[in-house]
């Protein structure tokens, strides 16, 4: 198991994307903490999964976009496991709508969770990182930061500041034995990402060299690998599983 004694924290972990990376991360040998924010029947169920499994695993209920929640939510895991190896930042929402009649509240919630919550939980783990003279950052972005999507301004900023934000902290960090790297999904099922599913067969699977959506595992291998001592030489590097899609953009 190549994640084998690491510990690892992991934003957005009862659903989705996020729901196969703790999966994934934990069957590598890790032993995983995942922050929610309001679906605690979803994280109760991962836990149980996880425990009847044998994984060691502590699920934490917080507001990622909040600076003080995410200090509390790495005292918490320092504290049962003395160490952090790993932290995925995973957590993301999408309020969608054209510029035009996009309310600041729906810029404002996007930036501070996908792209807020990046900037909290890094500074959060940088200095116990720093002393272990370990880690592995993994930010969630997404292919959305690469074209212009109609209705998506928010999001694609959150994303493309997630990447630039990537590529700066790879060249702080890296010569204190931290990596940070980024993982870019493309069309991905999941209950997010629902109202594409009745497309599958149509237009855009048609744009996907691969013919057909990604699966949540496809993100959870990329993760894991960005998160193994294998990938000790990958730094700054954004990632992209999207099955061929922005080859020719859509």
């Amino acid at each position: 198991m190549k994640l084998a004694g690491k510990t690892a924290l992991v934003t957005g972990g009862s659903r989705g994307i996020g729901r196969g990376i703790v999966w994934q991360l934990a069957r590598e040998g890790a032993k995983v903490a995942f922050v929610y924010r309001s679906d605690t029947e979803s994280a109760n169920q991962l836990v149980k999964d996880l425990e009847l499994d044998q994984r060691e695993v502590i699920a934490i209920q917080a507001d990622v976009s909040d600076s003080e929640s995410a200090e509390t939510v790495v005292e918490s895991v320092l504290e049962a496991w003395e160490r952090i190896d790993i932290l995925v930042n995973n957590a993301g929402i999408v309020r969608d709508n054209l510029l035009a009649m996009m309310d600041l509240d729906q810029w404002q919630a996007v930036i501070d969770t996908n792209l807020g919550s990046v900037f909290h939980f890094c500074r959060a783990v940088v200095r116990p990182m720093m002393s272990q003279r370990h880690g592995r950052i993994i930010n969630i972005s997404s292919v959305a930061s690469h074209f212009g999507n109609p209705g998506q301004a928010n999001y694609a900023a959150s994303k493309g500041g997630i990447e630039g934000m990537t590529r700066c902290l790879a060249a702080e960090l890296g010569k204190r034995g931290i990596t940070v790297n980024a993982v870019a999904p493309g069309f991905i099922e999941t209950d997010m990402t629902e109202d594409i599913r009745n497309m599958a067969e149509g237009e855009i699977v048609k744009k996907i060299s691969c013919r057909r959506l990604g699966n949540t595992e496809d993100i959870a291998h990329a993760t894991a690998y960005l998160a193994s001592d294998e990938a000790s030489y990958v730094t700054g590097h954004v990632l992209v599983v999207d099955g061929g899609l922005t080859l020719g953009g859509l």
